[in-house]
């Protein structure tokens, strides 16, 4: 008990900690919306247009938490949108335009990290470390996560309509094509939230996880989505807490608890795991 004493006193882990909360609400309820539209190929290709933009912010803005802010979300959202006009214009849709927009992008954004005259070190942001944040980007992630949250509540039910029976939310009024605009800037700045904390390359690992495994347990679209917010609290935090005492990387320790979860609810899930189904079909053989 003192060692967990010991290791919360220090003000960088108390951070680092009420970041991973923030982190795993944000990145799990959303998950939730990731996991009905069937978009994690899209996610995480949009994923890696992070770099180019944090490194254009850095030159536009200089360093620091709002220019990584703007800049991801600007390249962002230009990636985004420009492959959905390549996808109106012609045989190629979005998934497939995205993946090559996004690594294209990716391979700039590392060209100019390379040549940027500051120190910045590329790794930080490619596997990221929650334990550098500073006071000022933890305010940032709290500004951008909990705009995020409070827009995904209020918007719950045309979120879900538009995702269900997108026709009838049309016929309702709702703007299909502003809210399927607003959902990506969503996404991108769920994103950025977790870009300091697991980097660029284990983002997709937790905004994806505890939305699929919840979804082995419930059925309920809103039981999803705040299981999955509830999910992500308990392990980004206990994946933290895991990475401090065994000394190892934050943000690896902490996707890779995320799947483990995962895995495990896939085999044992009492309603749609893999030995329930198992036992399901040989009862029926028999």
């Amino acid at each position: 008990m003192s060692e967990w004493v010991e290791l919360l006193s220090y003000p960088f882990n108390q951070r680092a900690l009420l970041a991973a909360v923030l982190i795993g609400a944000v990145n799990g309820y959303f998950s939730g919306y990731v996991v009905l539209r069937k978009t994690a190929l899209f996610t995480g290709a949009l994923s890696h247009s992070l770099l180019p933009g944090t490194a254009v912010g850095f030159i536009l803005f200089g360093i620091s938490a709002f220019s990584a802010f703007s800049g991801a979300l600007m390249v962002s959202l230009l990636i985004g949108l420009c492959a959905i006009a390549i996808s109106r214009g012609s045989r190629v849709d979005k998934d497939a335009a995205l993946p090559i927009l996004c690594t294209s992008a990716f391979a700039i954004g590392l060209l100019i990290l390379d040549h940027i005259k500051v120190n910045i070190e590329l790794e930080g942001f490619l596997f990221g470390n929650i334990l550098f944040l500073s006071d000022s980007d933890l305010w940032y992630a709290y500004l951008v996560g909990f705009s995020v949250l409070v827009l995904l509540v209020v918007f719950q039910r045309p979120i879900l309509l538009f995702i269900f029976e997108p026709n009838v939310a049309q016929a309702q009024g709702i703007p299909v094509r502003c809210l399927s605009y607003g959902l990506i800037t969503l996404l991108i700045m769920t994103l950025i939230t977790s870009l300091q904390a697991v980097g660029v390359i284990l983002a997709l690992g937790l905004l994806v996880a505890p939305g699929a495994t919840v979804y082995l347990f419930v059925d309920s679209p809103r039981a999803l989505l705040w299981g999955g917010a509830l999910l992500g609290v308990v392990t980004t935090s206990s994946g933290l807490l895991l990475s401090l005492v065994l000394d190892e990387r934050s943000g690896a320790v902490i996707v890779l608890l995320a799947g483990l979860v995962f895995l495990t609810c896939f085999f044992f899930s009492p309603k749609y795991g893999l030995l329930r189904q198992w036992l399901r079909a040989r009862h029926a053989h028999h």
